[in-house]
C-alpha cells in the first residue's frame, strides 16, 4: 500500500478552506451541486488579458494556497536549488541551432550565457558571421512573462514577422521588423495567433485573429503599413467548434488556410497570383475525416483517413482540381502502420511513420516509386522530420534520440543515402550513456492489450521494488509521447528512480485505434491502462506501490485525477500539471475558449444524455469521494486559456474536504503565467525542480545527495 511510509509532510499549519457557495444545475433531469464554482471569475475574459482584475476574494484564496504549499515544500528549498543546478549544468548555455538553409542566407537561433530567451540570427547561406535578428533578452526586459512565437522572413529576407505573448494568455501582438536594419515598422497586429503568412511580394501577410473567447476564428490580410483596422477578411469559421491556422507552402504559390477539430478537417487554398478572390474549398469537411495537404509541384498530396483508412494514406491530385473526386492513391493504408506527418520535394515524398510502436522516415523516389526507411535499432527511442526549407532539395533534416542517448541532429541526402551528423547535444556537466538502461516493457491492461511502458535507470539501481519510480502518462488527442532524451530526467535517474513513461490509450503510439479506444465512450480506458502500468512495475519489482509518483499535465492531469480517485491506494503521490480535473462543468459551458471543439474528444454533455453519463462516470472533480488520497501538487496559471486556473482550484478544495487521510493536497498556482508555466529557458528549469523536489520528498529521499 502506498500509504506505508509514514508522512514526510509534518506540522504543516491549517490548510485553507475554500467557503462553499452552492451552485445548482440541472440538465436531462439531473441536478447536480457545485460548492466552489464562484472560483470561476464572471470577468475571466476580461482577467486573461489583465490579471489585476481578478476577484480580491478568489486573489486572496489563490495567495492563501500558495503559502500553504510554500510551508509544504519550505525544506525542499535547498534541494530545489541543487536540482535547478544541475539540470541548468546540463544544457549548454551558449547553444546554437544549425542553421537552415533558404536562398541566400541560412536561419538559425541560439541562446547567450544567462539568458533565458532566443536569439534569431542568420548567415550567409554557406557559412560566415551571424547577423542577428532579434533578441528575445532584449525584448522580455521588464517583463515577468515573455514568449517568443518565431520569425517568420518574406520570399526576398528584406522582413520578419516576429510575435510575443507577454501575458500567458497566447494572445499574441505581431511586429514587423527590417532585418537589415533590425528596426521595427509601425504596424502592431494584436490578438492574434501567434504568427503570420506572407505573402510573396512581402508587402502583405495573412493572420489568425484570437476572438473574446480564445478561439482563432478569422483570417484577416494585413497590408503592411496600413492600420490594422482596416484589414481585409477572408475567412470566418462561424462554427465555434473548430480550430483554424493558415500556412504557406514552400513554392510560394498558396496560402493554405487549416479548418479542423479533433477528427474533421476541412482546407481552404489562395492562390497567390490573385490575393483578392475567395479561399477555394478543396473537400468539404466530413465528421470524423481528416486530411492534411502539402505541394508537390503539379500536384497536391495529401495525407487522410479517407475511406476507412484509420492509421492514414497518402493520395495526390492535380494542383489546378483539388477537389476529392480527383484524389487517386501513391501510399495505401496498410493497419498498424501510422502515417504521422508528410513532406514533399521536388523528387522526393516522405512520410514519419510508426509500426510496431517505434517511428520511422520513409522516402520515395516520386519518378520510380522506390522507397527505402530512416530507422534505428534501440529498444525505444524518438524521431523528428524538421524537412528543408526549400522545395528543390534532396537534403533534408532530421533528429534522434533515446531516453539514454542525447539528441543527434542530421543532414541526409536522399539521393546518395548518406547521413551527415551536424550535432549531437551537448551535456556540458557530464554525461555517460553506458550508465543509463533504457528498456520498453508491456504492461497488461484490464481486456488484455498490451500497454507499452517506456523505462529509464541507472544500471545500479536495485530492482527489487525498492526502486522510487516517477510514472508519467498523458493519453489525450491522439498525442504520443516519445521516449526521447531529457537530461532533467536523469536528476531523478541518479537519485535511484526509476523514470517511466507508460503509452497509455488516447495517444496513438500503437495506432490510430489506440487513440479510439482511448476517447468519448472508452475515456476509462486511458486510466485503467496507466493503473495497469503501475500494477506491472509493482509486479515486476522496477518498483513498488509505496514508492511510485505519478505524474500528468493537461489532459494528463485530468489523467491523474482519475487515478487518484480509482486506485490512491498505488500511488505514493500525485503530480497534476494544469490539470484537466472538472471536466463535466467545462464541457457543459459552450463559452469557454475550447469546449466545442473538445466536443469530439469526450462528448458533448448539452446535447446529449449518454454523453453526460460518460463524462459524469469519470470526471475528476466530480467522483471525489470520502477516502485517503496520496500528497497531492496541482499547479496552474493564472492566466491559462487552456486549462483554467479554477479547474485545479475547486479539485483541490474539493479533494481536501473529502480526503480521509491527512496527506497534504497542494496547489501552485502562478500568477504570472499561462499553460505553459513560466517562460523563460531557465525559468521553467525552476518549476521541474520544484516537482522534482516534492516527488523526491515523497519518496522519503531527501536526504540523499
Amino acid at each position: 500500500m502506498a500509504t506505508s511510509r509514514l508522512s514526510p509532510f509534518a506540522n504543516l499549519p491549517a490548510a485553507p478552506v475554500a467557503p462553499k457557495k452552492p451552485v445548482s444545475d440541472t440538465r436531462h433531469g439531473i441536478t447536480r451541486t457545485d460548492d466552489y464554482a464562484w472560483f470561476r471569475a464572471d470577468n475571466w475574459q476580461a482577467m486573461f488579458k489583465d490579471p489585476s482584475l481578478l476577484d480580491p476574494e478568489i486573489r486572496k484564496h489563490l495567495e492563501a494556497e500558495n503559502a500553504y504549499m510554500e510551508a509544504a515544500m519550505g525544506d525542499t528549498a535547498e534541494l530545489q536549488k541543487k536540482l535547478f543546478a544541475e539540470m541548468r549544468g546540463r544544457i549548454k548555455e551558449d547553444d546554437s541551432s544549425v542553421p537552415m538553409k533558404d536562398g541566400r542566407f541560412a536561419y538559425g537561433t541560439l541562446f547567450v550565457t544567462g539568458g533565458e530567451q532566443p536569439h534569431y540570427f542568420r548567415t550567409p547561406r554557406d557559412g560566415g558571421e551571424k547577423h542577428l535578428l532579434l533578441d528575445g533578452d532584449k525584448e522580455a526586459v521588464g517583463k515577468d512573462y515573455f514568449r517568443l512565437s518565431g520569425i517568420d522572413h518574406t520570399s526576398d529576407h528584406s522582413r520578419g514577422i516576429w510575435g510575443y505573448d507577454d501575458k500567458g494568455s497566447e494572445y499574441f501582438t505581431l511586429r514587423i521588423r527590417d532585418l537589415a536594419t533590425g528596426e521595427d515598422l509601425a504596424d502592431v497586429v494584436e490578438n492574434t495567433g501567434g504568427g503570420g503568412v506572407w505573402a510573396p511580394d512581402g508587402k502583405s501577410f495573412f493572420y489568425t485573429l484570437q476572438d473574446e473567447n480564445h478561439r482563432p476564428s478569422k483570417v484577416f490580410h494585413h497590408i503592411v503599413g496600413q492600420p490594422q483596422s482596416e484589414d481585409r477578411l477572408v475567412y470566418e469559421e462561424e462554427d465555434p467548434g473548430f480550430f483554424m491556422g493558415v500556412g504557406g507552402s514552400l513554392l510560394d504559390d498558396f496560402i493554405y488556410i487549416d479548418i479542423h477539430d479533433h477528427e474533421t478537417s476541412e482546407y481552404r487554398l489562395l492562390s497567390t497570383r490573385d490575393l483578392t478572390v475567395e479561399p477555394a474549398l478543396v473537400a468539404a469537411r466530413e465528421e470524423g475525416i481528416e486530411y492534411s495537404m502539402t505541394e508537390g509541384g503539379d500536384v497536391f498530396y495529401i495525407l487522410t483517413n479517407d475511406g476507412d483508412a484509420k492509421d492514414f494514406k497518402i493520395m495526390q491530385t492535380p494542383v489546378n482540381a483539388p477537389g476529392k473526386q480527383n484524389w487517386t492513391e501513391v501510399v495505401p493504408h496498410e493497419p498498424g502502420r501510422l502515417i504521422i506527418s508528410h513532406m514533399a520535394f521536388a523528387r522526393y515524398l516522405l512520410w514519419l511513420q510508426r509500426k510496431d510502436g517505434l517511428p520511422q522516415i520513409i522516402i520515395r523516389d516520386r519518378t520510380t516509386g522506390e522507397e527505402h526507411a530512416i530507422a534505428f535499432a534501440e529498444e525505444a527511442y524518438s524521431l523528428g522530420l524538421q524537412g528543408a526549407a526549400e522545395y528543390d532539395s534532396d537534403v533534408i533534416r532530421f533528429s534522434y534520440s533515446s531516453m539514454t542517448t542525447p539528441s543527434q541532429l542530421y543532414d541526409y541526402d536522399m539521393t546518395t543515402r548518406e547521413r551527415v551528423l551536424l550535432k549531437t547535444q551537448e551535456v556540458p556537466s557530464g554525461h555517460n550513456p553506458d550508465d543509463y538502461v533504457t528498456r520498453r516493457v508491456m504492461a497488461p491492461a484490464h481486456d488484455g492489450e498490451l500497454v507499452p511502458v517506456s523505462l529509464l535507470y541507472r544500471k545500479d539501481t536495485p530492482l527489487d521494488g525498492s526502486a522510487p519510480c516517477l510514472l508519467y502518462g498523458y493519453g489525450a488527442y491522439g498525442i504520443t509521447i516519445p521516449a526521447g532524451f531529457s537530461t532533467n530526467n536523469l536528476s531523478l535517474a541518479d537519485r535511484g528512480f526509476v523514470y517511466a513513461i507508460a503509452h497509455i490509450r488516447g495517444g496513438k503510439d500503437k495506432g490510430f485505434a489506440w487513440y479510439e479506444t482511448g476517447k468519448m465512450e472508452h475515456k476509462q480506458n486511458t486510466f485503467k491502462d496507466f493503473i495497469a502500468a503501475a500494477d506491472y512495475l509493482n509486479q515486476e519489482k522496477f518498483t513498488s506501490y509505496a514508492n511510485i509518483i505519478a505524474e500528468g499535465g493537461s489532459a494528463g492531469g485530468m489523467l491523474m485525477g482519475g487515478i487518484a480517485n480509482m486506485a490512491p491506494e498505488k500511488f505514493a503521490g500525485i503530480i497534476a500539471a494544469v490539470p484537466f480535473v472538472d471536466v463535466l462543468n467545462t464541457m457543459l459551458d459552450d463559452t469557454l475558449p475550447l469546449t466545442p471543439p473538445e466536443w469530439p474528444e469526450w462528448g458533448n454533455p448539452i446535447d446529449s444524455l449518454e454523453e453526460y453519463q460518460w463524462i459524469a462516470a469519470y470526471s475528476p472533480y466530480d467522483n471525489v469521494e470520502a477516502k485517503p488520497y496520496p500528497p497531492i501538487l496541482a499547479i496552474s496559471g493564472l492566466t491559462d486559456p487552456r486549462v483554467t486556473y479554477w479547474e485545479p482550484t475547486k479539485w483541490v478544495a474539493k479533494v481536501r474536504e473529502f480526503s480521509t487521510g491527512t496527506a497534504p493536497i497542494l496547489l501552485k498556482t502562478n500568477m504570472a503565467a499561462g499553460h505553459g508555466g513560466k517562460s523563460g529557458r531557465f525559468q521553467r528549469l525552476e518549476e521541474i525542480a520544484f516537482e522534482y523536489a516534492f516527488a523526491i520528498k515523497v519518496a522519503g529521499k531527501m536526504s540523499q545527495p
